[in-house]
């Protein structure tokens, strides 16, 4: 579940504009705020007139507000009842020292009220707030339309999509992601630098991937929590498919992976999948990856680091499970549809589930045949869900020091397809331009997905507030 976001709410007057219009205005914003769940942070009319600033006192007192609450501000929201005092809003942001995305709204005239006592002249007022924000080096996001009523529904919309930048921008500034093995020696595809994420306050804490083997062998069916596992583990998917014994083994490994990634206060993972797990603990770990993922954990496979932080921001923007999977195959001869796959451990909100279709758990379809069915079992097999997607992926340049980052949108179809793992077909437009820019820039195989459309608040928080180099994907004309 995702924590409410808490907004600053800045509400700017100017004194030879008709001052009504901040008394109504402002509260108006502040009970459309409230009303989507926001907790607002903000003056009130006994502290400034009307609750605005419009002088360095009034900005000093809002500074210290902020400030006093910075622990709980993730963004600021400036609206401008009338043309507003732009020095004022800048001073304040400024003199806050918060560093949060700031979507600045204004009012809109309306055409029968364009006398000196309600002509707001926002429209123009909202130019010059932003040359001050821009002057200030202070980062902010705007509207939709230029101007709006803030009870319209695209308003609104506006408000839920800088919610979920903030929550993108405030997660990856701090997110805690867990390495659990090396990696695999034939994935130079996965290979990270540690110290650029580090540089941009993303930490990487390893382990041993047989250290957390042998901390699962100690424990047995009486161990506190190994039983209750077992239990979460079939109410989650059927797994009469495989032994009961490769069910215990999940839930062992799955009872230490949860204490060590709370010990370290860990936010995602990503798993040495390939193969030494299978090999050495005789199970493969895909459902325990899958219920991870479904539990707003996400958990990548073969320790694709920036694969997992590529799950989790979309994790953030959409407030819906992610997944990773492989770029994987063409569909046919349609040239804006190709198949995405994995063996799998995708969350089991993704597939289709009805009585023609379901997700089940099975042995390893690719490994079967090289280690033994015995040593495999703890796959998912299933269809991906027909539904808009975005899909994701970060990457690590140590050539120029950069996280870089590429996202766009498309659709899951229904078209069949017979293949083993989870798979789905994906339509994209100019897939052709995409996996030209994927090859030229040299990205990995794996991108993150979500069954949602999230890529605007994704190149925002990226680009706009995170410092990242992002590309989003769009058609090309030709």
């Amino acid at each position: 579940m995702m924590k409410m976001t808490t907004l600053g709410l800045i509400g700017t007057n100017r004194n030879f504009f008709p001052g009504h219009l901040c008394e109504s205005g402002i509260p108006i914003v502040k009970k459309v705020l409230q009303t989507l769940g926001f907790e607002v942070i903000s003056l009130t009319p006994d502290e400034t007139k009307f609750g605005s600033i419009e002088s360095l006192e009034e900005s000093k007192k809002c500074a210290a507000l902020f400030d006093e609450n910075r622990q709980k501000i993730d963004g600021i929201v400036v609206t401008l009842p009338n043309f507003g005092d732009e020095r004022s809003v800048a001073n304040a942001i400024r003199w806050s020292n918060l560093d949060v995305p700031v979507l600045v709204h204004a009012f809109n005239d309306e055409i029968d009220k364009m006398d000196n006592q309600h002509r707001r002249d926002s429209f123009c007022g909202k130019i010059s707030l932003c040359n001050a924000l821009h002057q200030y080096g202070i980062k902010y996001s705007l509207t939709t339309s230029h101007v709006i009523d803030p009870n319209h529904e695209e308003f609104k919309k506006d408000l839920r999509n800088f919610s979920a930048t903030c929550r993108v921008v405030k997660g990856m500034r701090s997110v805690r992601v867990g390495m659990i093995g090396s990696r695999p020696s034939a994935f130079n595809t996965v290979r990270f630098s540690e110290k650029i994420l580090e540089t941009n306050g993303i930490s990487v804490e390893p382990i041993d991937l047989f250290e957390l083997i042998s901390r699962a062998e100690k424990l047995t069916l009486k161990t506190p929590g190994v039983q209750e596992q077992i239990q979460k583990i079939s109410d989650y998917l059927p797994v009469q498919n495989i032994r009961p014994t490769s069910v215990e083994k999940l839930a062992r490994f799955m009872v230490v992976i949860n204490q060590w990634m709370e010990e370290y206060q860990l936010d995602a993972n990503a798993i040495q999948c390939w193969s030494a797990i299978e090999e050495y603990y005789g199970v493969a770990p895909c459902l325990m990856m899958s219920m991870m993922s479904n539990t707003m954990v996400p958990s990548a496979c073969e320790t694709d680091i920036t694969g997992a932080l590529s799950m989790y921001a979309l994790q953030l923007a959409s407030g819906t499970p992610s997944a990773i999977v492989d770029w994987n195959n063409n569909y046919g001869d349609e040239p804006n549809k190709c198949v995405v796959f994995h063996c799998s451990n995708l969350p089991a909100c993704m597939f289709v589930n009805d009585q023609k279709c379901h997700p089940s758990v099975e042995k390893h379809g690719i490994l079967k045949n090289l280690l033994g069915p015995e040593k495999t079992e703890g796959v998912i097999e299933g269809r991906i869900t027909n539904s808009p997607m975005t899909y994701c992926k970060l990457s690590t340049d140590d050539l120029t020091g950069r996280i870089r980052v590429y996202t766009g949108e498309g659709v899951f179809t229904d078209d069949p397809l017979n293949t083993f793992g989870a798979c789905g077909v994906l339509k994209i437009p100019d897939l052709d331009g995409l996996l030209r820019y994927i090859c030229t820039n040299g990205f990995e195989h794996h991108v993150a997905i979500s069954l949602s459309s999230v890529s605007d608040i994704l190149f925002t928080a990226f680009g706009e507030y995170l410092g990242f180099e992002i590309h989003k994907h769009q058609e090309q004309r030709r």
